[in-house]
């Protein structure tokens, strides 16, 4: 039988890894996070990481994307780049009923910078 943390792991996870979940997932209420969908395309979410603690459920997500577009001042590269985003879920009852995010652009901009191979 699994516990409540396995059963909520596996809601968060099966979420993250839905593609009808990916506009959900690039909403994390940072300023920067729209440049990110315009400037990223091909877009995919894997989860790297994940703990469960009662209703909580922490996630470490990458972003695999081609950086397409201009972000943070930097022309587009058409490198494939790798990218950590962290988010937090609450599950009750198997149902996510809030979740938030964090893009860690540290990951993300020394992969655009100038002679970045």
């Amino acid at each position: 039988m699994k516990t409540r943390e396995q059963k909520n792991a596996e809601t968060v996870a099966a979420f993250i890894e839905e593609p009808s979940n990916q506009g959900l997932l690039e909403k994390t209420g940072q300023l920067f996070v729209p440049h990110i969908a315009e400037a990223f395309t091909d877009r995919r979410y894997s989860v790297e990481e994940i703990l469960a603690h009662g209703e909580k459920v922490i996630a470490r997500i990458a972003m695999t994307a081609v950086h397409s577009g201009h972000f943070a001042g930097h022309a587009p590269t058409g490198r494939t780049v790798k990218a950590t985003q962290f988010r937090e879920f609450r599950v009750t009852d198997g149902t996510i009923t809030e979740h938030w995010g964090w893009f860690d652009t540290g990951t993300l901009l020394p992969q655009i910078a100038k002679g970045a191979v």
